[in-house]
């Protein structure tokens, strides 16, 4: 008998066969095991996403998300108060253009490298992805570069729960306080000395007289380190796996370094890192002849809406050059990614500098270990050599 436990090993490691089974028998599936409704279709995702009354965001985006995130971040809240946190937000965002970020990425790139190069052999999260997409949050955010790795392992804590009693540990638990006062110390160096960054920007944004409060600010600043320092690392880790499992992909890359940019956006299609979130229904809803009850919880498989033959030809051919197709690697709607140009700008140039400089480089010969999260889907650790 076929199911779908979004909790189980076997999703974290290679969910798309059971996606696959999903879409074609079971559209609006009852996972009894992860207690949610699982939608795989690209057409009933967008759907959903757009119909923010009925799939509600307020109660958390994520399967086991922290109750204290619920109803304090962009993507945990709705309409109004998600648009007036965005407006809020982008207006932060918005103050300066991210051409200044490009040759401070190049740089970071750069120095990573040098680190590991005449080595011949690297780890590529601890060693490139990571200090590069660190590096460029002490840029935007002034965060200190000297806490990447602390930063990291308790940010994989706070998105991992134990597959074995669906909940978060002790540790999971003590991960996200340490961010949290992390964060809190951060903004108060910030109150204290305003520099010229972002979350000085957050701290002083301002729409017609209207500004975000202390715990909004809060929220919104260990979120974006979050994205900033796990999931921007996550996607440049995954490109990196996806060109060298394909190798003419890769070669016509490092031929032509402008493709980088098409191989981004058909590994966000074909293999994203964010691969389900969370909504809550706010009202009784059908669906594929499925009675959904108020207070149900729904996780959007948009990792498997990138497979979808209904929407995508050829859906599992990683082809860096297929013409652009709509696709959910970023998400949707009100909740489409607000850091998107930054982390397209920072895999795009960074790779293309990993490219430059090691043409030869291929991924050692070894079985991956995932972490365990119902929402994202990301190596622990992968090896290259030079």
């Amino acid at each position: 008998m076929f199911s779908f436990d979004p909790y189980s090993r076997e999703v974290d490691v290679d969910p798309y066969p059971l996606y696959k089974i999903l879409r074609d028998q079971y559209p609006c599936y009852w996972s009894e095991p992860g207690d949610c409704w699982v939608l795989t279709r690209h057409n009933d995702i967008v759907e959903a996403v757009m119909n923010w009354e009925v799939f509600s965001s307020g109660k958390g985006n994520m399967l086991d998300d922290l109750p204290e995130r619920a109803g304090s971040t962009l993507g945990t809240t709705d309409p109004p108060r998600h648009d007036r946190l965005r407006v809020l937000v982008q207006a932060a965002f918005m103050k300066r253009s991210l051409d200044h970020l490009i040759q401070p990425i190049k740089d970071l790139a750069n120095e990573a490298i040098d680190k590991f190069i005449d080595r011949g052999e690297f780890e590529f999260i601890t060693e490139f992805s990571s200090p590069v997409t660190v590096g460029v949050l002490s840029h935007l955010l002034g965060m200190p570069r000297k806490d990447q790795l602390e930063i990291r392992r308790n940010i994989v804590l706070t998105l991992t729960t134990d597959p074995e009693t669906r909940q978060k540990t002790a540790a999971n638990l003590a991960g996200f306080e340490w961010l949290k006062k992390y964060t809190l110390n951060l903004l108060d160096e910030h109150k204290r000395s305003p520099k010229e960054d972002l979350l000085t920007r957050l701290i002083e944004a301002e729409v017609e007289g209207d500004k975000l409060r202390d715990q909004e600010i809060h929220m919104t600043s260990l979120t974006l380190i979050m994205a900033g320092v796990e999931s921007a690392s996550s996607f440049m880790t995954m490109l990196a796996l996806n060109l060298d499992d394909h190798a003419q992909q890769k070669a016509a890359v490092i031929k032509e370094p402008e493709l980088i940019n098409n191989a981004i956006e058909e590994s966000l299609r074909f293999n994203t890192t964010a691969q389900r979130f969370r909504r809550t229904l706010t009202v009784d809803h059908e669906l594929h002849g499925q009675a959904m009850r108020a207070g149900d919880k729904v996780i959007m498989c948009y990792g498997a809406a990138g497979r979808d033959e209904r929407q995508h030809s050829n859906p599992d051919t990683y082809d860096i050059h297929r013409k652009p197709e709509k696709h959910l690697g970023l998400g949707a709607g009100k909740h489409f990614c607000l850091g998107n140009l930054v982390a397209k700008l920072m895999v795009e140039h960074a790779m293309t500098v990993f490219y430059e400089r090691m043409p030869e480089v291929k991924r050692k010969k070894e079985e991956l270990e995932w972490i365990t999260s119902t929402t994202f889907r990301s190596p622990v650790s992968t090896h290259y050599e030079i």
